[in-house]
């Protein structure tokens, strides 16, 4: 996947520290698009800076140690008044993790989540890739916030970006060391509770029980973040947090890395402004590459949206609060008009349905009876009960599992139902799919495909 990036941030828009600009490979004029922090070091050739040149290009972090730098309270303060949210698809305040987990009890566990198990995300990846101190410069200041005494990045076994986070890492003597922990490459085994429990016991299955801030890895009081969460706690830390609210919304502040893909002509991983609408991101990747129908935006556990709504609608928490609707994983995929919607929620479902973890009911019948039944409208199979019972079974799964992975996976089918409403009576008519050997849009796993 070719990284290409919005636009360049002029130097002279921070007043902490040195930071270079860029040329992207495919410069756009979208103003919404004119922020570019994280990726900052990119260059032509996609090489990482290595720890000098990242320390020239950003600046050298504040003293972490304890009575030279900043006191933890005001810096875990400066992120509250920054707004920071989650990079993983919940949104979570990041300062309220890092309240509760430097209250609790015990010597923290910080826990940088890198797996991006959703097919539709590289978004990580390539952070890591192209500038993985920056992670290890957010793992070390929330380490400092917290008070930890272990810091683990959780990345996937086969991960891409193992080996560039290795390199960094042995140039580096941070007060914590990091160590690295290799998750099954499984899609809910990078879910928060999942790497706990596999830290702990080994499974990386998803758990129910206290909160990790409270009791996490081994009992302690544990925050699990995401990288690119970790990475903006970095530059807050240098910047602060006037300077993070300079790009983005009231909100949703700041910038966040989007993939694009689909019928797109340069799909990619951006970085932009929150607030920036979903057309002018898709111009960003060099517009549609043929019409379009529908986007589905954040992830496999997010939302089907006809181009009518999705166009002038904002990427932000806010926007998709208003329309009842998670914002999720920062990923879009463009559907284009000749392709079935109801076959590509068909597919989807069956990698979600068996990639669960198989521990409660939702998980074990409810989302392989919604998946069958995707599969059966796609084909056309007329049955004067499913549209009917396919309703009945989208209403009683919800809010009964052990996880939050029925959920998500019940809320895409459903959002497929009201993007593609004409395909979906029409296929319930007994029309099967019009493109039968239609080419995939949504990305995933070729032996789940």
């Amino acid at each position: 996947m070719t990284l290409v990036t919005g636009a360049m941030l002029a130097s002279d828009a921070l007043t902490s520290g040195p930071i270079s600009t860029i040329t992207p490979l495919h410069q756009s004029p979208i103003p919404h698009a004119e922020v570019v922090r994280l990726l900052a070091a990119w260059t032509d050739d996609g090489r990482a800076d290595d720890l000098t040149e990242h320390e020239e290009r950003y600046g050298r972090l504040p003293s972490l140690l304890p009575g030279r730098g900043v006191r933890r309270h005001l810096l875990i303060d400066s992120v509250r008044r920054a707004g920071l949210r989650g990079r993983g698809g919940a949104g979570f305040p990041t300062a309220e993790k890092l309240t509760a987990v430097a209250a609790a009890k015990g010597r923290a566990v910080v826990v940088a989540n890198g797996c991006e198990g959703d097919p539709t995300s590289s978004k990580d990846h390539t952070l890591m890739q192209l500038a993985p101190h920056l992670v290890l410069d957010g793992i070390a200041v929330a380490c400092y916030a917290v008070d930890a005494a272990d810091a683990v990045l959780c990345l996937h076994q086969g991960s891409p970006a193992l080996e560039p986070m290795r390199a960094a890492l042995a140039q580096r003597r941070d007060p914590v060391p990091v160590t690295i922990a290799e998750v099954p490459p499984r899609y809910v085994a990078s879910e928060s509770s999942a790497l706990v429990n596999f830290l702990t016991t080994g499974a990386a299955l998803p758990t129910t029980g206290p909160r990790a801030a409270e009791r996490g890895v081994k009992g302690r009081p544990t925050l699990v973040d995401n990288v690119e969460t970790l990475a903006h706690l970095a530059l807050i830390a240098r910047y602060g947090d006037e300077w993070f609210r300079e790009a983005g919304t009231q909100q949703s502040p700041g910038s966040t890395l989007l993939t694009i893909g689909g019928a797109v002509t340069w799909p990619g991983v951006y970085e932009v402004e929150y607030g920036i609408p979903i057309s002018d991101a898709l111009e960003l990747a060099g517009g549609e590459s043929e019409s379009l129908q529908a986007v589905a935006v954040g992830g496999l556990g997010g939302t089907w949206l006809p181009v009518s709504v999705a166009d002038e609608l904002p990427l932000t928490h806010e926007d998709f609060a208003a329309l009842g609707l998670p914002l999720g994983i920062p990923s879009i995929v463009a559907l284009p008009a000749q392709a079935c919607g109801v076959a590509e929620t068909a597919r989807v479902l069956r990698y979600l349905a068996h990639e669960s973890a198989g521990q409660c009911g939702p998980c074990m019948f409810g989302l392989p009876a919604v998946a069958e039944d995707f599969a059966l409208l796609a084909a056309g199979r007329r049955d004067r009960e499913l549209l009917d019972r396919l309703e009945r079974r989208l209403g009683v799964v919800p809010g009964r599992g052990a996880c939050s992975h029925p959920d998500a996976a019940i809320g895409f089918a459903a959002s497929a139902l009201s993007a593609f409403a004409d395909d979906v009576r029409a296929h319930a008519a007994g029309r099967p799919c019009r493109w039968a050997a239609q080419q995939p849009w949504m990305p995933l796993p070729e032996e789940a495909a």
